[in-house]
């Protein structure tokens, strides 16, 4: 499914016949938002059952007045985003300033000083923020635009409102499953123009970085980097995707001719799907699903 409005494209929607508009208090509003993208998800509290998923395509913007306008011109169009009677809200930013804290070194009065090392940020139009990991140590500090912040905030200010980083979602939910499937692996996540890569040592996070994408072969070249980085062989490490690709497509061919004991990830089973979801590949959209596992 494909719709096209000034500022965005609705480019896949699927939604369960047991969705009930009427239960709206039950559900939890997943929100990912990107520079060039947007999805959401709404999951029911009583059963763990995704109910709704929507990915939109988001015209450029030049500045981050022009984003929140497309944004705003996304939940006003929408039938269910401006409600503000969600059980509770998960809101995941996409971007490039963030940095992973040790619990045992975090200090909530240095967020500023954690984020400079990794990016630079502008005090006037960025608000930092942090999410406390549960699966691991580590303290996510990351930028969110203050105009989106203060909006998204005043729009659900009577729920329960937790904002993330994408990496927090992708780390949580690949703990999750090296816990059920038992292996350690690396993990790659294939967003539009990044590419995401995990790693764990004793159920333990080991690794995460983001990688942006400016051609096919910067993702061998990065994955290459962290291999060596690691110690880790291409001929026998176990890798796991998730993410924008296809099974059958000409990247995935191409991947498989450096990286032999590669596999896709499975759809995450603290979930449960509606046969209406099976038009969407159970690799995709694994950050969405994630942030269930996110308080």
């Amino acid at each position: 499914m494909e719709t096209t409005t000034a500022g965005y494209r609705l480019i896949k929607k699927i939604k369960d016949d047991k969705f009930d508009v009427d239960s709206l208090h039950d559900y939890n509003l997943h929100i990912q938002l990107g520079i060039r993208d947007l999805q959401i998800a709404v999951v029911d509290s009583t059963s763990n059952k995704c109910l709704i998923l929507e990915d939109f395509i988001l015209d450029p913007a030049k500045t981050y007045s022009e984003l929140l306008t497309i944004i705003k011109a996304v939940f006003s169009d929408h039938h269910l985003l401006m409600a503000g009677f969600w059980k509770r809200v998960r809101v995941s930013i996409k971007n490039s300033k963030f940095s992973l804290v040790p619990s045992s070194l975090f200090v909530k009065d240095a967020l500023l000083d954690y984020l400079r090392l990794n990016a630079k940020v502008n005090e006037s139009t960025e608000t930092v923020l942090y999410y406390k990991h549960i699966k691991t140590t580590a303290v996510s500090v990351f930028a969110i635009n203050t105009g989106v912040y203060k909006w998204l905030t005043e729009l659900y200010k009577n729920t329960e409102v937790v904002f993330m980083h994408q990496s927090s979602a992708l780390i949580e939910g690949v703990i999750n499953n090296a816990q059920i499937h038992r292996r350690e692996s690396m993990y790659l996540y294939i967003d539009r123009f990044k590419l995401h890569v995990t790693t764990l040592k004793n159920n333990k996070l080991e690794y995460y970085n983001q990688f942006s994408i400016k051609q096919f072969n910067d993702y061998i070249r990065y994955i290459m980097l962290v291999m060596k980085g690691l110690n880790r062989s291409q001929k026998t490490s176990d890798v796991v995707l998730w993410g924008y690709i296809g099974k059958q497509s000409p990247h995935y061919n191409e991947f498989y001719k450096y990286i032999k004991n590669i596999s896709f990830g499975d759809r995450p089973t603290y979930l449960k799907y509606g046969y209406m979801f099976d038009e969407a590949q159970d690799h995709h959209f694994f950050d969405l699903y994630s942030m269930h596992l996110c308080d």
